[in-house]
């Protein structure tokens, strides 16, 4: 008997576009099986692959991801409880870009249910696409989970008062038009136009300048922390690799010539 692999990837445009799926749609893609130690050596791969320039991120089957799964957790609880060895648990990161230095652009395909751990994968991407039908939550004080440590970050797209209501409330999912009205989601979508959506967005970052989003996406994430007074200087410092770039020549030079750059990032 084979067992399918719990994360799936497939390239396309020669491999600069990836689009990573969740594979356990008969557990709502629940975070358990190694799921999220694969999706953290995944978007590592991403990371370090030099052809590569955007990924994408969704679900198998009906739901993008139910988060930790209960069962294997209860199991492995009660087993701790009788002082039981049990397996350690999976690597994690939170939030994506900070802990892996992940500069490079990422959109989350929200194809169903995102609650909970699912919530915190697609909140750490860049872009949000939703279908229509998805919906997202935060349940953790329902059941009194630990490791919801990933929801601080949260404040910083949506408010302080979205993240509480969401976070501190969290007996019901919002629906995606909700998820778009405070900030979450950048675009609801029809579910058979979600892909097509996102591999529109994903298309686009390959006509844009690698190293300049790399370093915008990074000044924008850490600046966000930092004194007004020190994050111009240091998103001039992050700018200083774009000198003596050919990409730095290409731009000035496509647009006096009228045509679409060809970047290299080198």
């Amino acid at each position: 008997m084979t067992t399918e692999p719990v994360v799936l990837l497939e390239t396309a445009e020669n491999g600069r576009i990836w689009i990573i799926t969740m594979n356990r749609p008969h557990r709502l893609n629940a975070m358990g099986d190694g799921l999220t130690g694969e999706l953290t050596k995944t978007w590592k791969a991403f990371r370090d692959d030099p052809e590569a320039r955007v990924a994408i991120l969704t679900g198998a089957g009906r739901a993008f991801s139910a988060g930790a799964d209960l069962k294997e957790t209860s199991d492995r609880r009660e087993a701790e409880a009788q002082g039981e060895p049990t397996r350690s648990r999976e690597e994690g990161w939170t939030p994506l870009s900070e802990s892996i230095d992940l500069w490079k652009p990422t959109i989350a395909a929200v194809n169903g249910f995102a609650v909970a751990g699912g919530f915190m994968m697609a909140m750490q991407c860049d872009i949000r696409i939703a279908a229509e039908h998805a919906e997202f939550g935060i349940p953790e004080v329902r059941w009194n989970m630990p490791g919801a440590a990933w929801i601080a970050p949260l404040t910083r797209i949506i408010g302080l008062g979205h993240a509480l209501e969401l976070s501190l409330w969290g007996d019901a999912r919002i629906s995606s038009q909700r998820a778009y009205e405070i900030g979450f989601v950048n675009r609801v979508v029809p579910a058979g136009d979600l892909m097509d959506e996102a591999r529109s967005w994903a298309d686009r970052v390959l006509h844009l300048a690698p190293r300049a989003m790399r370093n915008i996406k990074e000044a924008l994430y850490r600046g966000y922390y930092m004194n007004p007074m020190e994050v111009t200087p240091y998103a001039q410092a992050l700018e200083y690799n774009l000198r003596g770039m050919e990409d730095s020549r290409e731009g000035p030079r496509a647009f006096s010539e009228k045509r679409t750059p060809i970047f290299k990032d080198e």
